[in-house]
């Protein structure tokens, strides 16, 4: 049987010459957890140990002079393997410092420190009495035990958030509320909070685990969060191949194609639509937001860190990616109806997949390509140079590129809309600051880029079908300051590889 805490302070062994002072009154510390019961004092720098309340027999050391976060570490699983600790070490001290040293510098404090008369006393008194042994390792039990521990898990009385007290102290987590027209990053919002209704649907759907964990019953409409499962390997690899670390964030230059295959590619990344039915009748979509956690590069333990805040409140697994994504529904009635019935369909939205390049230059040239396994041909019907006419466009100060070529085309097979489209592969030339009058002022920057032909993700191609032409296709390619001699062009498949999934929450 396990020698718990109680029992062994009925042999009434005085541990105070080994860093354990027992006391009547225990004034506790900013620091020491909710729950704490005290075991006994170091004696200096208010450092003392406790058990937790919903920890069990697991010992803690609390030294409110350590620097923040660091005023709490697990230091035994248990009151045996403390004990244990006590006997190899000689003392508390080691314990309580352990954190901080590498091994090397755990043996020369052991070393250092030889043990007193008193403490050879107390530590014989404890062997004989317990029959217990030295911790073979030390070091190593105390790394293993406080990597593998959750700091979070840890609660603390309200003086440790008082910055004057504390000027360390973390930010609160903020209780959980959810609103019809806020997102993870919004806390107040106007009305009520939504009344949660626990879920915890699992399926598997393109290509991954999913969790509906909980809905929220608003008054203006119905909140639902989707969370869909990523293995960490896969995260890493497709990391490690496009080079993407917290260092280069938003320094990568990449090109348009690239910037499909990355999306392609992504394990944490899936556009997709869901459409609710409550009681029989469709909700359609007010808004929407997402946020993602990427084990070990997301911000861990932090009261401020969203995607840890929904991953501690629906208790998902921290070892896995997750993405997480937040959608608004408006009831298909006036007011909010009681809910009998509640089912999903999920649907994938289509992803661009470059394809092929080629060049052409006149009308009557054909390019040959494949789709779904089947030969096409793409032949031109019209291929010109134009120009963007900016006169009617607000004065800006900025001088826009203007010349482009303009082509319609057919494609043969015919292929329904939306399937396949043209882009440009170069990116086209940005809006530059125009050249000033003589004696008028320069502006040194600007914020404002306009964007006719084109968007964030590229060229953007326009498929048109009017009567009688035989579904003629057109695009444009992307603007320039010099009139464009030849365009590279690419083909765009848009593709929607996984089927849709009904799943019902509510029968």
């Amino acid at each position: 049987m396990e020698l718990t805490c109680s029992k062994f302070f009925t042999y009434g062994i005085d541990l105070a010459p080994l860093g354990l002072e027992r006391r009547d009154e225990n004034e506790t510390y900013f620091c020491t957890p909710k729950g704490a019961r005290i075991i006994g004092w170091a004696g200096v720098d208010g450092i003392h140990f406790c058990r937790v309340r919903g920890f069990g027999e697991m010992v803690f050391a609390v030294s409110p002079m350590n620097p923040a976060p660091h005023y709490v570490h697990p230091v035994a699983q248990n009151f045996s393997d403390f004990l244990r600790l006590l006997l190899a070490c000689g003392d508390s001290a080691a314990l309580e410092q352990a954190w901080q040293w590498t091994p090397e510098q755990f043996q020369a404090f052991l070393a250092d420190a030889p043990r007193t008369e008193e403490q050879k006393t107390a530590l014989d008194r404890i062997a004989r009495r317990t029959g217990l042994t030295p911790m073979e390792d030390p070091w190593r039990y105390l790394r293993d035990l406080q990597r593998a521990f959750d700091p979070g898990k840890l609660r603390y009385p309200e003086e440790y958030y008082d910055l004057e007290l504390n000027p360390d102290a973390p930010r609160r987590p903020a209780p959980w509320k959810v609103y019809y027209d806020s997102n993870f990053w919004s806390r107040s919002a106007s009305g009520r909070a939504g009344r949660e209704l626990s879920i915890r649907k699992e399926f598997d759907w393109a290509g991954h685990h999913w969790i509906i964990p909980s809905v929220y019953l608003c008054a203006k409409g119905l909140v639902v969060d989707f969370c869909m499962q990523a293995a960490p390997s896969a995260i890493r690899a497709f990391l490690e191949k496009w080079d993407l670390t917290p260092e280069n964030e938003g320094g990568r230059d990449f090109t348009q194609e690239q910037s499909m295959q990355i999306d392609l590619e992504n394990p944490l990344h899936l556009d997709f639509h869901a459409v609710p039915r409550v009681n029989g009748r469709e909700l359609s979509p007010h808004s929407g937001c997402g946020i993602s956690w990427i084990p070990g590069l997301s911000a861990g333990p932090s009261a401020g860190d969203e995607a840890e805040q929904v991953l501690t409140h629906y208790e998902l697994n921290p070892e896995s990616g997750w993405m997480i994504w937040r959608c608004a529904y408006p009831w298909a009635t006036k007011r909010r109806p009681e809910l009998r019935s509640l089912s999903l369909t999920l649907s994938q939205d289509r992803v661009p997949v470059p394809g092929p390049h080629f060049r052409v230059h006149r009308p009557g040239d054909t390019v040959s390509f494949s789709y779904g396994g089947a030969p096409h041909l793409l032949a031109v019907q019209e291929y010109e140079a134009q120009t963007m006419d900016w006169s009617r466009m607000p004065e800006t100060g900025m001088e826009h590129p203007s010349h482009y070529v303009a082509m319609t085309y057919t494609v043969t097979p015919d292929l329904p809309d939306g399937v396949v489209s043209l882009a440009d592969c170069d990116d086209g030339d940005r809006p530059r600051q125009a050249p000033s009058a003589p004696g008028q002022p320069t502006a040194s920057s600007c914020a404002m880029v306009l964007c006719i032909i084109g968007g964030a993700d590229g060229p953007t191609a326009i498929v048109c079908s009017p009567r009688g032409q035989g579904r003629i296709r057109a695009a444009c390619s992307s603007l320039r300051f010099e009139p464009v001699e030849e365009v590279e062009w690419r083909l765009v498949f848009h593709e929607k590889p996984f089927e849709d999934t009904a799943v019902t929450l509510i029968p």
